[in-house]
């Protein structure tokens, strides 16, 4: 879905847009936000599931293998919670609270984060680069999510991997990649020359 909304980016069939087949003025703008942020994982409207968008991803087998086992990873990470509250506190009850904070807490925030991604970042910010959307790069999402609020420099440039592509553009996920790449973790990782950024440039750097 993520190759296809790059596809299709703020047009019919986009499958989270909040621009795109959700009527106009403010009834319309509110429905394409909650589209955006979160109603779109509720329907299957436009789901190939990776067989156009994303065949590379669908036929590996580790990736599928990933993906089967969804449910598994989320019980990890609500029940690891759980065991360490209930052995440092020593009862049911401080494992259940850890459970709520550092489970059920952490994934409502972070999905959230995540989701403004999608919502936010397209409709409030600054466009910074020629795109062919309303991609925008939006400061406070880009710190919560570690520099994916960057969005604008995502869509102008969808390989790269750095997204923070100005100099005050704070972009940590970008940091932990060239890490990775300086030990040999990590390969052929691409980023934008400083001639595709000049060509691409709508407002100065800030």
């Amino acid at each position: 879905d993520h190759r296809k909304h790059h596809a299709l980016s703020d047009r019919e069939g986009d499958p989270h847009s909040p621009h795109a087949g959700h009527g106009e003025g403010v009834l319309g703008a509110l429905k394409g936000f909650g589209h955006a942020h979160v109603g779109w994982l509720f329907t299957l409207k436009g789901m190939e599931r990776g067989r156009e968008y994303g065949r590379d991803l669908y036929d590996d087998r580790l990736v599928r293998a990933i993906d089967r086992l969804y449910l598994l990873w989320v019980a990890v990470t609500l029940g690891l919670p759980f065991l360490v509250g209930f052995l440092v506190g020593g009862t049911w009850e401080r494992g259940v609270e850890a459970m709520v904070w550092g489970g059920l807490l952490r994934i409502f925030l972070y999905q959230h984060a995540t989701f403004s991604v999608n919502s936010i970042c397209h409709m409030f910010g600054r466009q910074a680069y020629r795109s062919r959307d309303e991609s925008r790069n939006n400061w406070l999402v880009a710190l919560l999510v570690f520099g994916e609020g960057w969005h604008n420099n995502h869509h102008a440039f969808p390989s790269s991997a750095r997204h923070g592509l100005d100099r005050y553009q704070l972009d940590v996920s970008w940091w932990v990649i060239r890490a990775m790449e300086k030990v040999g973790l990590v390969w052929d990782v691409k980023r934008p020359g400083a001639d595709q950024l000049a060509r691409r440039r709508l407002q100065p750097e800030a």
